[in-house]
């Protein structure tokens, strides 16, 4: 069955960097774009990164932007959130999606809490 597991969450301290896996299994990875969300408390849900299915296009919210960057594997059928300079702001539940013509996967998510 699909399966989309994310990795890498936790607690760091503003400035510092955390590196977020999710892999996935289940579907023709190298044909779905994959995102990142993420949610805070209170809050909506956010899309912070996307990349297509070939990795040439990448995007990032604006407040993101200079700070992440998103990648993928398509050998080990992973993606991956590189996060650096985290701010407070940045805390909330990241959880990968894989999109292809409107169909949608979704892993259980990962915490992240950036806090001193």
């Amino acid at each position: 069955q699909v399966q989309l597991v994310e990795s890498g969450g936790g607690l760091v301290q503003p400035g510092g960097s955390l590196r977020l896996s999710c892999a996935a299994s289940g579907f023709t990875f190298s044909r779905y774009s994959m995102n990142w969300y993420r949610q805070a408390p209170g809050k909506g849900r956010e899309l912070v990164a996307a990349i297509t299915g070939a990795g040439g296009i990448t995007n990032y919210a604006d407040s993101v932007k200079g700070r992440f960057t998103i990648s993928r594997d398509n050998a080990k059928n992973t993606v991956y959130l590189q996060m650096n300079t985290l701010k407070p702001e940045d805390t909330a539940v990241y959880n990968c999606n894989a999109e292809l013509w409107g169909r949608n996967y979704w892993g259980q998510g990962t915490q992240v809490t950036v806090s001193s």
